[in-house]
Parts: C-alpha cells; sequence; structure tokens
C-alpha cells in the first residue's frame, strides 16, 4: 500500500491506544483484482510460508505505534477481553438495535466491517442471553480474541464507525441492554413477545 494509507493506520492506532485502549497489528490485504499482474488477495503477516488467508494477528517488534506502523500498513486490530468485549452480528440484529428505544445505557461505539457485519463494544467479561445465542451469525469476542479497527481494509472494503467512540466519551455499552435491544426489536425477547418493550436507563 502507498506511504499515505500506512499514515492513516499509524494515526487511527495511535488514537485508539491514547484512550487506553489495547492495540496490535494484523496482517495487511495484497494483491490485487484486476489486470495484467493480478495475483491472489490475501493477508500478509510477513512469515514466510505463513498459509492463513484471511485477517489475523502479525508478529512484530517495537514497544510504540510509531515504530510498529513503521513499514507497513497493519490492519489495525482491537484485543477483546481487556477495555472492551465486542458483541458481532449480521446487520439486521445491530440495526434493530440502534433502532430500538433505549437510552444511553444501551449506546457505545459500534464499528462495521464488510459483509454487513455490526461490532458492539461492550463491557467485559459478560455472555450473551441465550435467545441472541439462538440466533445465527452471533459471535461474542472475548480475552484471546480480536477485531478490525476502522480504517483497516479487508476483503470487501474497509471497516467503518456506524456509532465512533467519541459518541459515548469512549465508553463500552452495557451489554445486557444491547442484547435486549435487539431481541426486543425483532420480537425474539421475552418481554416483546409478551407485549411489552424494554426500556434501559443509565446505570447511576
Amino acid at each position: 500500500m502507498f506511504s499515505w494509507e500506512r499514515l492513516r493506520l499509524r494515526k487511527a492506532a495511535a488514537r485508539y491506544a491514547a484512550h487506553g485502549w489495547p492495540v496490535r497489528p494484523g496482517a495487511y490485504l495484497v494483491g490485487r483484482h484486476t489486470g495484467r499482474h493480478q495475483r491472489e488477495r490475501r493477508f500478509d503477516c510477513g512469515t514466510p510460508g505463513c498459509p492463513t488467508v484471511a485477517c489475523h494477528p502479525a508478529p512484530f517488534t517495537g514497544d510504540s505505534v510509531a515504530a510498529i506502523w513503521r513499514e507497513h500498513s497493519y490492519t489495525v486490530l482491537l484485543p477483546t477481553g481487556y477495555a472492551f468485549d465486542v458483541l458481532e452480528v449480521p446487520g439486521a440484529l445491530g440495526r434493530a438495535a440502534l433502532l430500538g428505544d433505549g437510552f444511553v445505557a444501551a449506546r457505545g461505539p459500534v464499528a462495521v466491517a464488510p459483509g454487513d457485519r455490526w461490532m458492539f463494544l461492550v463491557l467485559p467479561g459478560h455472555g450473551v442471553l441465550p435467545e441472541l445465542a439462538a440466533q445465527a451469525g452471533v459471535v461474542l469476542h472475548g480475552q484471546g480474541s480480536w477485531v478490525p479497527a476502522p480504517p483497516s481494509q479487508q476483503f470487501g472494503g474497509r471497516v467503518r464507525w456506524e456509532l465512533a467512540p467519541e459518541t459515548h466519551n469512549w465508553k463500552p455499552a452495557e451489554p445486557y441492554a444491547v442484547q435486549a435491544l435487539m431481541l426486543d426489536a425483532i420480537g425474539a425477547g421475552p418481554l416483546a413477545t409478551a407485549g411489552r418493550r424494554t426500556t434501559w436507563r443509565a446505570v447511576a
């Protein structure tokens, strides 16, 4: 990638780190879609012979964002299970949550990845409600996992913010408030089936 792309990613990584979010480099997208020299699009972590084609963490040296992103346009990865967990859901559930009638407790940063995958940053250490776990495509990223952060490139486009971190002062959302809004909006939650809607208020 051109140097402007590397600088853009480095700036984003530095911004996340400055707000106390853990960051680490991920493999970067290489290859071309078209042209005489077309080759397979894949993610390159710099390890010779690495068989992983999809996005994955990259080995790195250096103890600062500036040092790590000095040479390559690494994907910006956010390790989960520390400052926040990430509830990743299909777009239908994600949009339903944002259209719900919850208050600030159910609001926090939300990123959208190519493929219409919505990623809600929530307080760490909590599980998934059984009704939501039964929905297809729901993934909870906790300790030992990670997600790609905006503005990183992925297959199909860039990761972007739907709700930027500063919108809610860089604070993750209440996980069960978010989940209840999703279920309520699609009519799968216990309150929705009982004819009542969920209303969550901010924790004092």
